[in-house]
């Protein structure tokens, strides 16, 4: 019989309503068999890899499941469908991005899935909301915190806070 395990993802929106946007996404992934069970602040962050586009809202959370790394996947992209997501272009502006973060202490890397997710330790959009959930979980890989890895990230980029209510809110 198969046993929970715990995985992080990072939930992004910076199309129509940010933050429904997450919410309905966390709740789609609950009713497929990835529970959230923790999720941090709604952080409003910086585009980065394709600047001039809308701020982001970004949410780190922690999910039980039964599901093996792949299906999890599957249902990331299936909840990031249902919601809108249209792929044009690598950092385009999207109503939904689920990246699976970490998946208890699994290290994979294949072709469409690799895991820890390989540039987290690289962004603060990342980080600082899964630094909230989960300060002391140790990178599989890199053997430092999340915490540290946060003190140690050279990426600059803005992330504040979110303030329900802001401008970026509008319904497309």
């Amino acid at each position: 019989m198969k046993s929970h395990q715990v995985a992080y993802i990072l939930a992004g929106s910076n199309l129509g309503n940010r933050q429904a946007n997450i919410q309905r996404a966390l709740s789609a992934l609950g009713e497929l068999g990835a529970m959230p069970r923790k999720q941090s602040s709604c952080f409003e962050t910086e585009p980065v890899g394709h600047p001039g586009q809308p701020w982001f809202i970004n949410v780190a959370a922690e999910i039980e499941t039964l599901l093996t790394p792949h299906e999890l996947l599957h249902c990331c992209q299936k909840t990031e469908e249902s919601l809108g997501r249209v792929r044009t272009f690598r950092n385009a502006p999207r109503t939904l991005d689920l990246d699976i973060l970490l998946f208890e202490s699994i290290v994979l890397d294949e072709p469409c899935l690799i895991i820890p997710h390989p540039r987290m330790a690289g962004r603060r959009f990342v980080l600082t909301p899964l630094a909230q959930i989960a300060p002391d979980f140790i990178h599989p890989v890199l053997k430092q915190s999340i915490r540290s890895l946060l003190t140690c990230c050279a990426d600059h980029s803005e992330v504040r806070l979110y303030q329900p209510g802001n401008a970026g809110d509008v319904p497309r």
